[in-house]
């Protein structure tokens, strides 16, 4: 690696007889210093002048180690370690504080409770001064009874609140943050927030950087993603210098929360916790402000139309008192009464359960997912998920195991196999010591992909095989490091004498390493051998994509190991044999050579890099190498799922073609036999017609939205590699996105997949998700609305994700789709199951009483406790709801066009169950009126006539049969929601196939909340304290079962609905069907 030095020189490795290690050890002697504390005066406490402060990037590397006591090779010992983390705590930045006043006015005041507050204003009103000289004890009683139902909410809407806060820290405490760092002489990987000031810490590709870090030992392509700490994506370089007196300018200074994105460096901790600068900026940035979610956003949409809808029937009631009732029907209602029984309005069409459903139901999902080792960052990516309409998927680690080896080897002419089984079935050569021997091109394969190889062995095993060693590095350098070790401990066992144990004799020392990328797609390492003689010139290895390293070939070794010019039939030989390990799925990597004798090496390292670039030619070709990575076996099963559910996926990797296409054959993301490329793509442009073709700005000659694939279409595959990206031009994406199903972009950079996922989000109304692990998945995994990241990979693919798969398993995100639709799916129910009764059984109560002049068949005390116990009991039930056995069938929800209510919402609300609940609940009033004398026309339309002497009554006999009358008309709507309950838990299966009691569809929180509602009912009959301050009574045997038959009723009219749904979809009833 190129690696700029400072305090001591490069690592290398001695190649000693067993052939653990290839390079010069180098040894190091104890630095030990001694450095005295002393107190300082108080410094500024002020952050930003703080950060100003900052000195560590302006002085010697040698101040630093001897600043804070420790050294290159030792780093820091134990007790230093125990006595620092006393000293200065945890390496953890603190949360910002929490207003909790501005939290606890939210949980008073937010939701619903704003219209409790008016109606316990104007309730309290009406008891004094309105209802004097005689005030009811009533009034006072429902103002008390509304002023609980605020506590109450704003209690639960707390606990809430506060128990998903909790959820979501414990699910984030699932993320294992870890770091490499030095102590005691020894590579140890501990917890991030154990780093203590002093540490030296090595940074690698994919890392985030745990603490402010001043670098010290770094290689010439180290570059740092610091967007989290300024926003900007730019990738920026790191070096060992200082560029800058800013500490935030700097390119010597790794920060906390930054990534390293390229290369790799060493660094001693300067700043830990809170001290470091990102720490700082927290506190200096206060309170993050909370956001809300899509559901939280339609519910608070919906929440205002209710409440404009209910504080205006309000008011039209005290309207219509003032100026009619009052003049026409003097002394059939006071001030007091009036405001009384039109607070009916107010509560009537309050859901007071659905903004509690709205969290809980979030939090359960995420706690669900949670279970299922999938870590939500944030709430709000619940909802996303049930609008996914495409998943781009990375390949390597996502849709296959990770788990890489070696299979196959060629060399000229000849191929040989790693599997005895599979070279015994084929005509293909095993590799043993006997065909190492007799082939002298294979040792030098070995050797060379021995040596360019980013990964390592850990620790020192002497006497345990190479396929028992733990190596760290990315999975297809550790499965070519495996291989090239096990292949020259083979050599090593032969002959002394061997040309090949000669090779093996020599030491190699790495001078400059350029690492792997996905831009290039190939590593180079600059080595020199250091034999008895001395060292000898030294030599450009480089092992990538065969495709990509092919134009700058000049030779080839062949079966001699003699180099011979390396021409046309060569080159197609070996396409072909690319081309054929690839169609199988494997990986194929081309590994070369190159003297550099004549080569001046640049003292300056930067200009090296850009030399070797414009140097890469007249390559020596030594032969191949073939890597299998299996699918996951979850993860054919798991595509079908997420396709069958309307979900497209698309394959976007950085792998050659015919490896993407066979891996997607394989896993179900191509099905077609045949599959379009770029030059159909051309073809499709030009049948288009020429307005369209020849316009730029065809997303407006075709409307965005509808540029998806129609459900009646016929399904298209397309292969695109990252060249073919280059060419699109806005029309061939629109017909790319319209007109094809399955699609896989095989050859493609970090800026080419996010391209990709921001193209798809411009069209069909897409909501784009992405799979990745690697640091090249980033950028794509930032752009799309939910990223997914592997739990073993990268720091930076994890951060940019919003979901994070903890056991690596690609079945979960099926689930968590199902899960994502589930939240909004139970929300609708909830809606469903509250506004019928909410809005027509007690609303038509406060109408009969204005404009038919009938006594309030519910009291405004009964509406007011149904609203917040019965209403709230059963439609938290809802949210403890399963998936519907159809819910993956279905297509994705629209997040723009399909909101939480729509027309056939409301005409199942209200033409449908709404319109047989209330004439149910109403007959039983009218019922028990006539049991007691009173027909149907003594009830209606009598006004101030209802008084003493009625139908020869006294007052009270006729206020009692009120009492009751109201009271029947309470339990009748508790029982009717029984009905309304188990009809809203289906969209269209029968209740026979999903009762809550067993099965699939089992919830048990369903007739427990049934039976909760039924005590509560009992309570406010039977309960005495109740019975005093409200009026309420017992209600003859009968009426308690007769409600039972209309439940009954309503179900059955809505499963004969279902039933039509089901058979007749085409129906006028279907397509009103919610």
């Amino acid at each position: 690696m190129a690696t700029q030095h400072t305090a001591k020189p490069s690592d290398g490795g001695a190649a000693d007889k067993h052939g653990e290690q290839y390079g010069v050890q180098i040894r190091y002697r104890t630095l030990s210093i001694h450095v005295e504390e002393k107190p300082t005066s108080k410094g500024p406490t002020n952050p930003a002048d703080v950060i100003r402060q900052i000195d560590i990037h302006t002085v010697p590397v040698e101040v630093v180690y001897q600043r804070f006591s420790t050294s290159p090779s030792l780093g820091l010992e134990s007790p230093a370690v125990a006595r620092l983390t006393k000293s200065f705590g945890k390496n953890v930045i603190s949360p910002p504080k929490t207003q909790y006043w501005k939290k606890i006015l939210n949980y008073i005041f937010g939701g619903f409770n704003f219209l409790m507050w008016v109606a316990f204003i104007v309730t309290l009103l009406s008891y004094k001064p309105l209802g004097e000289p005689n005030p009811a004890i009533f009034n006072l009683g429902v103002a008390v009874l509304l002023l609980l139902v605020i506590i109450v909410s704003a209690t639960f809407y707390a606990v809430v609140d506060f128990h998903a806060s909790r959820i979501m820290k414990s699910i984030r405490s699932l993320i294992a943050d870890e770091a490499t760092v030095i102590r005691n002489g020894e590579r140890q990987t501990i917890p991030a927030a154990d780093i203590v000031v002093g540490d030296v810490v090595v940074l690698a590709l994919g890392n985030r950087v745990p603490a402010d870090i001043r670098i010290v030992e770094a290689s010439s392509d180290l570059r740092f993603d610091r967007s989290l700490l300024t926003g900007e994506s730019d990738m920026i370089p790191g070096s060992i210098t200082s560029t800058s007196d800013n500490a935030m300018e700097t390119r010597n200074l790794a920060l906390t929360s930054t990534f390293v994105v390229q290369g790799n460096c060493t660094g001693v901790v300067f700043a830990t916790g809170d001290r470091t600068i990102m720490g700082r900026i927290v506190a200096m940035s206060g309170e993050t402000k909370f956001k809300l979610t899509t559901v939280q956003r339609e519910v608070w949409f919906f929440t205002k139309i209710i409440s404009a809808v209910a504080l205006g029937l309000f008011c039209i009631a005290m309207i219509v008192w003032a100026a009619w009732l009052r003049k026409t029907f003097p002394g059939f209602e006071t001030a007091s009464g009036a405001i009384i029984n039109s607070i009916g309005c107010l509560t009537a069409f309050v859901p007071q359960g659905l903004p509690v459903c709205v969290a809980l139901s979030l939090t359960i999902v995420a706690r669900r997912m949670a279970a299922r080792h999938v870590l939500v960052k944030n709430l709000a990516t619940i909802e996303t998920l049930g609008c996914m309409s495409v998943l781009c998927s990375d390949k390597t680690g996502t849709l296959t195991e990770g788990n890489m080896s070696v299979r196959k080897l060629a060399v000229f002419d000849a191929e040989y196999s790693l599997d005895a089984e599979d070279a015994a079935q084929t005509s293909f050569t095993p590799v043993t010591s006997l065909s190492l021997k007799s082939s002298p091109p294979l040792p030098q394969l070995a050797l060379i992909s021995r040596i360019c190889n980013g990964a390592k062995f850990e620790g020192v095993m002497d006497g345990v095989s190479a396929s028992q060693r733990t190596i760290k590095g990315d999975p297809t350098d550790t499965a070519v490091l495996r291989f090239a070790e096990e292949s020259l401990q083979k050599c090593l066992s032969m002959d002394e004498s061997t040309d090949a144990m000669r090779t093996l004799s020599g030491n190699y020392k790495k001078i400059f390493e350029i690492p792997f990328n996905s831009r290039n797609k190939w590593m180079m390492s600059i080595v020199q051998e250091h034999g008895p003689s001395g060292s000898s010139e030294p030599w450009m290895l480089i092992k990538g994509a065969p495709d990509v390293l092919f134009p700058s070939v000049s030779s080839i070794l062949d079966t001699n190991g003699v180099a011979v010019p390396f021409n046309t039939v060569h080159q197609t030989r070996l396409s072909r044999l690319q081309h054929r390990w690839s169609s199988e799925g494997q990986r194929v990597i081309a590994v070369c050579k190159r003297p550099m004798d004549e080569f001046k090496l640049p003292k300056d390292e930067n200009e090296l890099e850009e030399v070797l670039y414009q140097e890469l030619q007249d390559l020596t070709l030594i032969g191949f190498i073939s890597i299998r990575d299996p699918p996951r076996a979850d993860v054919k099963g798991a595509v079908g799922i997420i396709r069958n559910a309307g979900v497209r996926v698309f394959m976007v990797t950085g792998d050659f073609m015919l490896t993407a296409v066979a891996i997607a054959q394989q896993v179900g993301i191509i099905t077609q036999d045949r599959y379009d490329t770029i030059s159909d793509l051309a073809r499709s442009e030009k049948k288009m017609s020429d307005s369209e073709t020849n316009s730029e700005t065809s997303l407006t000659i075709r409307a965005a939205a509808d540029m998806k694939p129609g459900e009646d279409d016929p399904i298209r595959a397309l292969v695109l590699t990252g060249d073919d990206l280059a060419q699109l031009t806005m029309v061939d994406w629109n017909i790319i996105l319209t007109d094809y199903t399955e699609i896989v972009f095989a050859r493609t950079t970090p800026e080419q997949k996010m391209m990709i996922v921001e193209e798809t989000k411009k069209r069909g109304d897409n909501v784009v998700a992405v799979t990745g692990d690697g640091v090249n998945d980033a950028p794509a995994l930032k752009a799309s609305d939910i990223g997914i990241a592997m739990g073993s990979g990268s720091d930076v693919a994890k951060e940019a994700a919003s979901i994070i798969l903890l056991n690596n398993d690609f079945s979960s995100i099926p689930v968590a789709i199902e899960l994502g639709r589930l939240v909004f799916d139970n929300l609708k129910k909830v809606i469903l199951y509250l506004m019928p009764a909410g809005t027509y059984t007690e609303f038509v109560t406060v109408f009969a009483n204005v404009f038919l002049g009938m006594q309030l068949a519910l009291s405004s005390y009964l509406q007011v406790c149904f609203s917040i116990t019965n209403d709230v009991i059963m439609s938290i039930s809802l949210m403890y709801e399963q998936p519907e056995s159809d819910l993956m069938a279905r297509k994705p929800r629209n997040a723009r066009t399909e909101r939480l209510t729509d027309w056939r919402f409301f005409i199942q609300i209200y033409l449908f169950m709404g319109l047989m609940m209330w004439p149910c609940a109403m007959s039983m009033w009218f019922l028990y009126m006539s049991e007691q004398g009173l027909s149907f026309h003594e009830v209606i339309l009598v006004y101030n006539k209802w008084g003493d002497g009625y139908k020869g009554f006294t007052i009270d006999q006729l206020n009692h049969f009120v009492a009751v009358g109201q009271c029947i008309y309470y339990i009748t709507i508790v029982f009717l929601q029984y009905g309304g309950l188990l009809s809203v838990r289906n969209r269209r299966v029968s209740i026979l196939n999903s009762n809550p009691l067993w099965g699939p569809r089992r919830n048990l929180v369903v007739p427990i909340g049934m039976v909760g509602t039924a005590l509560v009912g009992v309570a406010n009959l039977y309960g005495p304290g109740l019975q005093r301050v409200f009026g309420t009574t017992p209600i003859p045997t009968k009426f308690w079962f007769i409600p039972f038959s209309f439940a009954l009723a309503i179900l059955i009219v809505d499963e004969t609905r279902k039933l039509i749904v089901r058979t007749y979809p085409k129906s006028i009833i279907a397509k009103m069907a919610w």
